[in-house]
């Protein structure tokens, strides 16, 4: 068996999630050699300027995605929040293991939860997704621009720049921070983003032997789900920087799928649900839902 060569940023998250696949994969397959290639990416160099305004979370997968193609890697493991709808020709998300937990959740510097944070309280986030929300609750709170990897964006906070700051509940339990949370955001409260808390592993469309091997750990009820919020962020043929989230989830072998889209200042927002069997069509259908709703001119309207 040859040797799979894995490619992943360099931050503490990415490679704690690179690890963990690794470690599935080779539990899989004992005798399988694995090496990881460690890829810097355009959006962790720029940290100064948010994301939504040099092109989106694309920018943590555009370098990785070329080297894919260039044959320097094998596979590619992403936060599937951080991987845009449309992917270029050539590559495909082989797996879809387990999901971790979807929810956002609250650090904040003295406890307090989004509901007891002081009116004018600013709060850090990078996603016009999580603003939007935020504000729709707590239109008195200030709401600003945060860049960085979990650690940093903890000691901004702790150094006074923000009262609080909102990230992913999946990637604090992956990196065994849960005790820095004030508070866990059910998605009644706040819409997660487009496969939040999922991991994609991508490859080459016509690497069959590795395409095989990622089989093995693909979990197809999460890959479900998350492809019936991909069809949904797909058809608004926009990036995960813009205001939009969605869930689904599987009951037997139903799929309840909601989504949302939501004006960066909270003051307006579109909602609805769908639910059904076919993964893509509830996704389409659902997004042009919203669309007759005025989601549409929404996004629009958005600053980037």
């Amino acid at each position: 068996m040859r040797t799979i060569v894995v490619g992943t940023r360099k931050s503490k998250l990415a490679m704690t999630q690179t690890n963990w696949v690794m470690d599935r994969l080779k539990e899989m397959e004992p005798k399988l050699t694995v090496e990881l290639e460690k890829i810097v990416t355009k959006g962790d160099k720029i940290l100064d300027v948010t994301l939504s305004k040099v092109g989106g979370k694309g920018l943590f997968v555009k370098e990785i995605e070329s080297a894919l193609l260039n044959g320097e890697i094998d596979l590619a493991v992403h936060s599937m929040k951080d991987l845009p709808a449309e992917m270029p020709d050539g590559l495909i998300i082989g797996a879809i293991p387990v999901r971790e937990d979807v929810r956002d959740c609250l650090l904040s510097r003295d406890g307090s939860t989004l509901e007891e944070l002081p009116s004018g309280s600013i709060v850090g986030t990078s996603s016009l997704r999580r603003q939007a929300q935020i504000l729709a609750i707590r239109p008195d709170l200030r709401v600003e621009p945060i860049r960085g990897n979990i650690d940093t964006r903890v000691q901004k906070m702790n150094d006074g720049q923000f009262d609080a700051i909102i990230l992913a509940t999946a990637g604090l339990n992956r990196i065994s921070w849960q005790e820095d949370i004030a508070e866990w955001i059910s998605v009644k409260t706040m819409l997660p983003a487009v496969g939040q808390g999922a991991l994609a592993i991508q490859c080459r469309e016509d690497d069959r032997e590795t395409r095989s091997l990622l089989a093995k750990i693909n979990h197809e009820e999460t890959a479900r789900a998350v492809r019936a919020e991909r069809a949904f962020l797909q058809a608004f043929h926009g990036g995960c920087h813009l205001p939009i989230a969605a869930y689904a989830q599987i009951c037997e072998e139903q799929i309840q799928l909601k989504g949302l889209v939501g004006d960066p200042t909270g003051k307006k927002m579109i909602a609805d649900s769908i639910i059904g069997k076919n993964e893509i069509k509830m996704g389409q259908e659902l997004a042009n839902r919203l669309i007759e709703l005025g989601a549409g001119e929404l996004l629009a309207s958005v600053s980037v």
